[in-house]
């Protein structure tokens, strides 16, 4: 394939706050200012608004490779909050104390967050864009909709506990294509009997490719 300046992999540390869809806009009108016209820009993977981290973006006709892009594995460092639950996972949703008084110890969050490493069965999130009939789950859980969504096979490399200070548990883990770390986390809360859900979520791998050697987006 011929390339041309604007045929580009374009690494982003996204900030928190803007969706990746508003990342890609914001990449297409730089690009169109620096090339004279528009240059079609996508992206290789979304990152939830309240996420930070590495975003791989393609322009002009490097967007043919996308498929290249999708399957690869990635490195997340996620903060928990224990003894709660947040009805998207999240800091978005509504969030509820957990009905039980327990603090874990470190011994027992390590036993329980290492069986979870290898291959594992999760149930995305009913807020994710995963379409159930022809509509994402997101705006059908926003109606009240009642619907199933199956589970699917993902891998687990590893889990590195980072920091613990009840009620927030720092991890870094390397997961495969596939996994919500979202899911991951309400799972380590239920297995525990704290609950638990995702307070921040920082992608700083993908493959080979570093957010170090991202450019950072200014909101």
């Amino acid at each position: 394939m011929d390339t041309r300046p604007e045929d580009k992999i374009i690494l982003i540390d996204k900030p928190a706050g803007i969706s990746s869809f508003g990342v890609v806009a914001k990449v297409r009108g730089h690009l169109k200012t620096e090339f004279g016209h528009k240059v079609k820009v996508g992206h290789t993977g979304t990152l939830d608004p309240f996420a930070t981290g590495l975003l791989i973006l393609l322009s002009g006709k490097m967007t043919k490779k996308s498929n290249e892009f999708l399957k690869k594995d990635k490195v997340y460092e996620a903060t928990l909050k224990l003894g709660y639950t947040s009805t998207t996972g999240d800091p978005e949703g509504e969030i509820q104390l957990y009905p039980r008084e327990y603090y874990p110890s470190l011994e027992k969050i390590t036993s329980i967050i290492n069986s979870f490493i290898g291959e594992i069965e999760q149930t995305p999130p009913r807020f994710s864009a995963i379409k159930i009939n022809g509509e994402r789950a997101y705006k059908l859980a926003r109606k009240g909709a009642d619907f199933e969504i199956p589970k699917r096979k993902v891998t687990i490399y590893s889990i590195e506990i980072l920091d613990y200070n009840y009620p927030e548990l720092k991890i870094r883990t390397h997961v495969s294509s596939g996994t919500y770390i979202r899911t991951l986390a309400e799972d380590i809360g239920k297995k525990l009997g704290t609950g638990a859900y995702l307070t921040a979520l920082r992608r700083t791998k993908i493959a080979g490719y570093d957010v170090k050697d991202a450019e950072k987006l200014v909101l």
